[in-house]
């Protein structure tokens, strides 16, 4: 006698209690097939996993109550449950409200075809989700895991969606904020350490008087209060022989990425319109930056991502090309076109070619100029992550300044303390343990 069909869809990146009584419950209408969530599917509706599938397949199929495992590629059932036609699907009742709504609609329409039929137990309640999650996340807050989920991001999401942060409490802003957009839940991915903002909060020119230890004492700041992966905005690198030091230093903090760009000589901020006397360095030199950084980092999931200066210099879209190439063949992971231009259009005429080279690597836009370009369009470009490079502590500064202004011409702070947050909030933003 064939047993009846049971598909239960999971996510499966924190197993609990009540994950199990539903598998028990479900085992009890037949054979338990688990349509488990790829990476790709959780980070469509939410964050990267913490575990993998791969992981996350182990523990499931060490369950008692599944008999096997399928991967589900979409949030959707309805694929899987095509393929499958169960008797029944079995889930918790708690998606009746929320992102997985519609899901549930379309679920109970497919089983109609078949006669099919959802069993809903109720949600397990007293599960403290909250305390699993900081359990988990003081342990994805390690340097040695921290590094590897940018990559991770970049491999299951359309688009990595970084913020500069300048101080730790940038970072916490960055770390908490979250909206919901059309039932789905948006944030920041992670954390640019930029050398301009660095500069700029220190009260020096973005020319690397900033020395990289005073940087790396200030980043170390930030991660010690956040979890999210940073990229660090190296200049140039600096000396190849002195490249080593730093890539140990930015892993050891925890750090997931560095960008280096292939100018020389005292740095001139790319954004300044004069780039006269701006130079780009050789690029089978630049190449040998990018090798050396490969050759001394521990983890493969640590990523070098070369910055093509080219149009910032005037040399046009043929240059950035063979540069792209040769970067990529000394294995850059990334590549960054850089533009001042205030349309996109140089940086998507690039994408399209490069995207046809069988070295392709995928491309980084840094939308300072161009604002106006929606992210949606650097996703059809091509585009896998956007770093939003300056923008907090450009809003920080005339925010204070009028704060500061206010206070000078009233002789009191009465006035404008409507326009700036209470200091309950600034002191819950900071746990204090």
């Amino acid at each position: 006698m064939n047993k009846k069909k049971v598909y239960v869809g999971m996510a499966a990146d924190i197993i609990h209690e009540g994950h199990i009584n539903l598998l028990k419950k479900a085992s009890q209408y037949g054979e338990v097939i688990v349509g488990l969530l790829t990476d790709k599917a959780i980070s469509s509706y939410k964050g990267v996993p913490y575990l993998d599938f791969k992981r996350r397949k182990i523990i499931i199929q060490n369950i008692k109550y599944v008999k096997r495992i399928i991967p589900q590629e979409t949030l959707d059932y309805v694929s899987n449950l095509k393929k499958i036609k169960p008797n029944y699907v079995v889930h918790g009742d708690d998606w009746k409200k929320g992102v997985q709504k519609k899901t549930r609609n379309r679920v109970i329409k497919a089983l109609k075809k078949w006669s099919g039929k959802l069993i809903e137990p109720a949600y397990t309640k007293n599960i403290s989700s909250s305390i699993i999650k900081e359990k988990i996340l003081e342990i994805t807050s390690l340097p040695q895991n921290r590094v590897s989920r940018l990559k991770r991001l970049m491999n299951n999401k359309s688009l990595v969606r970084i913020l500069e942060s300048h101080n730790s409490l940038t970072g916490l802003i960055i770390e908490n904020l979250k909206i919901q957009k059309k039932n789905m839940t948006k944030e920041y991915d992670g954390m640019w350490s930029s050398s301009l903002t660095d500069s700029a909060t220190k009260g020096k020119p973005d020319n690397s008087s900033v020395d990289f230890s005073s940087r790396i004492s200030s980043l170390n700041d930030m991660m010690d209060v956040t979890t999210k992966p940073l990229i660090f905005d190296a200049d140039n690198g600096g000396q190849l022989e002195h490249l080593p030091f730093l890539i140990r230093s930015l892993e050891r903090s925890g750090a997931s990425a560095i960008i280096i760009e292939d100018k020389v000589g005292l740095k001139r901020n790319s954004l300044f319109k004069n780039q006269k006397g701006t130079k780009q360095d050789k690029p089978e030199i630049f190449a040998k930056k990018i090798k050396k950084i490969c050759s001394s980092r521990q983890s493969k999931d640590f990523m070098v991502i070369a910055r093509i200066e080219s149009f910032i210099v005037g040399k046009g879209i043929n240059d950035a090309l063979k540069r792209a190439e040769v970067y990529s063949k000394a294995g850059a992971d990334a590549i960054l076109i850089h533009s001042k231009e205030k349309s996109p259009a140089e940086i998507f005429s690039f994408s399209k070619k490069f995207r046809k080279n069988k070295y392709s690597k995928p491309l980084v836009a840094v939308p300072s100029t161009y604002s106006k370009v929606y992210e949606k369009d650097l996703i059809k470009n091509g585009f896998k992550l956007v770093i939003y490079a300056n923008q907090l502590l450009r809003a920080a500064y005339p925010a204070m300044q009028l704060a500061a202004k206010k206070i000078l011409e009233n002789g009191r702070s009465f006035e404008i303390e409507k326009k700036i947050i209470p200091i309950k909030e600034i002191i819950n933003l900071i746990k204090n343990d």
